[in-house]
């Protein structure tokens, strides 16, 4: 019998306990017996209550787009995987050599270097993936509003300043005047941000042209 539906808290434990000293399911590279288990859980694990089997989980899922690749049996579904279902260990032919069998090591320190080996690339390749992916940055479409003194000011002038603002992370966009009444017409503008730019710092840098804007509003933003 092998990995129960993973429905209750009892076989999350099973698969913790599994997976407390060894990296997979079986052996020591990802394979069909990993995918198995993986796609058999509704949710990752809770870190905080299966570090282990969080651990495991986000690894495997970075394998998604390989999973139809990885060696082993597709066919067989996580109830062929367990702890329970290793088959026991040959009888020795003479009783001095009768015992346990390391199912996750060797007897052969250079294999066992080897395994070492292979596990320490795969934990360093998985924290490259993850470093990786927490930088990602999102980006949003932003339209703003610029207004004027009154309608003796500059917008050309007044629209070369605000494009002068540099910031990592910042693009500006089209632009248009829009009429606001009594012949004054406000500066509209598209700009695309990256989240780690703050509006407000922004606007400041707009407002601190005193000559031409007397205030700036956001109207829309959009994640992309």
């Amino acid at each position: 019998m092998g990995f129960a539906a993973f429905t209750s808290p009892a076989a999350l434990q099973a698969l913790e306990a599994h997976l407390t000293h060894v990296s997979y399911i079986e052996g020591y590279t990802a394979s069909q017996a990993d995918v198995a288990v993986f796609k058999a859980l509704p949710s990752a694990p809770d870190a905080a209550t299966y570090p282990h089997s969080a651990r495991w989980y986000s690894h495997i899922q970075s394998y998604d787009a390989q999973h139809e690749t990885l060696p082993g049996d597709a066919s067989k579904d996580a109830s062929a995987y367990g702890p329970s279902t290793s088959a026991p260990a040959p009888a020795a032919a003479a009783e001095e050599d009768d015992e346990d069998i390391d199912l996750f090591g060797s007897d052969d320190e250079e294999v066992d270097a080897e395994a070492e080996a292979l596990k320490q690339k795969r934990l360093a390749d998985y924290a490259a993936k993850k470093a990786t992916k927490a930088v990602v940055v999102g980006k949003s479409v932003v339209t703003l509003d610029v207004k004027p003194w009154d309608d003796e000011t500059d917008m050309a002038a007044l629209e070369a300043n605000v494009r002068s603002i540099e910031k990592e992370g910042l693009v500006w966009g089209l632009s248009k005047l829009v009429p606001v009444g009594y012949g004054v017409k406000k500066l509209q503008m598209t700009l695309v941000i990256t989240d780690d730019v703050s509006l407000d710092d922004l606007q400041d840098q707009i407002q601190e042209d005193e000559d031409h804007v007397q205030s700036s509003d956001v109207v829309a933003m959009q994640k992309l």
